[in-house]
């Protein structure tokens, strides 16, 4: 029998709803092995023995090149996400031909997941794209068409199916080469952290199955073009089919009852559906690994980690060359709180935008691990010419940015010196 292995990817905090998630799934797919991959550090105090985990992935565990260096340079969110390619890598390596399945922590299964199995067959890689149908207005264009799709991309990644062959592993390095760099949520530049690379995935690979069923990855972004329903002999279903599995996206926040009552006001399925998910989640708010700190969210001393301080991080080689383990309190905090007011002020200014908006206005490789990018060194000679020539001024902004990156302000200012 083909090996079935289903995995999700969250922080300790999230484990008391991933549960909710694992029992769907040992309901409908016994014969599966679930996994987490943690995008935390558990303590010796926390016991994995009573969970619904056949495996936990930890991040140590993934071969992720300097990973605690690459890891300050993340927020909560961000680490989840670029942590599943890995985690998808090291799945397949041992999955003996078999089938992988990423599912998100925030979904529920509400029965059995055959059709998308079945893609697998023939297929390398399986899609769920968070449309299939066009909107038919203005509204539904822009929160959905616009906002959904094209904005944070075409095909959604709380569901992703791969096979255990070499067009799969293929995919995983590839997704994984890129979310090492770019795993961000930075709409402006084309990024939303691991799902905007997946738009290039079926012309970059062969074998890729885009499943334009209704019944999976039911969500506020397509429900106004699908019909649920209910009824107490065939539960939910979706254009006539079984539920496969509903996406309660933005549940915490609140975001997803607001948009299921602007596109499912009058739906009774609907709104059986988030009442179920709100009474499932409901203890899970006492749970103490709910209010677990996240073991990135500060330095060694305790010291809460600047969202601004992980930016100058990620951008600047000089700075990861020196401090290789950010999180110690008595390295990189200490250049922060000592050195960065004097090169970067702007950044300490409270007058100022948020603090790592000017960081964040060009595209860059990321996190580099402390190695350098090809120097230009004929940077000062094209100061005159770029007065002239625009373009030729965008590149020299480009470039500049690029050693103060690698070297900091005192390279750069040596640099316009000489």
């Amino acid at each position: 029998m083909t090996e079935l292995h289903i995995f999700t990817s969250a922080a300790l905090n999230y484990i008391p709803k991933v549960r909710i998630l694992a029992r769907s799934i040992r309901e409908h797919h016994p014969e599966a092995k679930f996994h987490l991959a943690l995008a935390d550090v558990a303590d010796s105090d926390i016991s994995f023995s009573d969970e619904p985990f056949d495996s936990i992935l930890r991040i140590d565990q993934l071969d992720i090149p300097s990973w605690r260096g690459w890891a300050f340079c993340h927020r909560i969110v961000e680490l989840a996400t670029a942590i599943k390619p890995f985690a998808l890598r090291k799945l397949l390596q041992h999955a003996n031909g078999g089938k992988v399945l990423y599912i998100d922590p925030d979904i529920v299964v509400f029965s059995r997941l055959d059709d998308l199995l079945t893609e697998l067959d023939s297929a390398s890689l399986v899609l769920t794209p968070h449309l299939v149908s066009p909107e038919s207005n203005l509204r539904g264009i822009i929160d959905n068409e616009i906002s959904g799709a094209l904005k944070h991309g075409i095909y959604n990644l709380g569901f992703a199916g791969v096979r255990a062959d070499r067009t799969g592993l293929a995919f995983a390095n590839w997704w994984g080469e890129r979310c090492y760099h770019f795993c961000r949520d930075d709409i402006p530049n084309g990024l939303f952290t691991d799902q905007r690379w997946i738009d290039l995935a079926p012309a970059l690979f062969p074998d890729v199955a885009i499943h334009r069923g209704t019944r999976h990855n039911v969500a506020t972004w397509n429900i106004s073009t699908r019909q649920v329903t209910y009824d107490r002999v065939r539960s939910y279903q979706v254009d006539g089919q079984p539920l496969g599995f509903y996406h309660f996206t933005g549940f915490d926040s609140g975001a997803h009852r607001i948009m299921a009552g602007v596109y499912g006001e009058k739906n009774q399925a609907i709104r059986r559906l988030i009442e179920y998910y709100a009474q499932a989640i409901a203890p899970t708010r006492e749970d103490p690994l709910s209010k677990r700190p996240w073991a990135f969210s500060c330095y060694s001393d305790g010291t809460a980690i600047d969202a601004a301080a992980r930016v100058v991080y990620r951008e600047r080689v000089d700075l990861q060359r020196a401090f290789p383990d950010p999180f110690d309190a008595d390295g990189y905090l200490q250049w922060w709180r000592t050195q960065a007011p004097r090169e970067c002020p702007q950044l300490f200014d409270a007058k100022n935008e948020p603090a790592n908006q000017p960081l964040t206005f060009a595209l860059t490789a990321g996190y580099l691990g402390g190695k350098r990018l090809p120097n230009d060194r004929r940077l000062i000679s094209l100061l005159g010419q770029a007065l002239k020539q625009p373009a030729l001024a965008r590149s020299l902004i480009s470039r500049t940015r690029r050693i103060w990156q690698e070297e900091g302000w005192s390279a750069l200012i040596r640099r316009i010196r000489k």
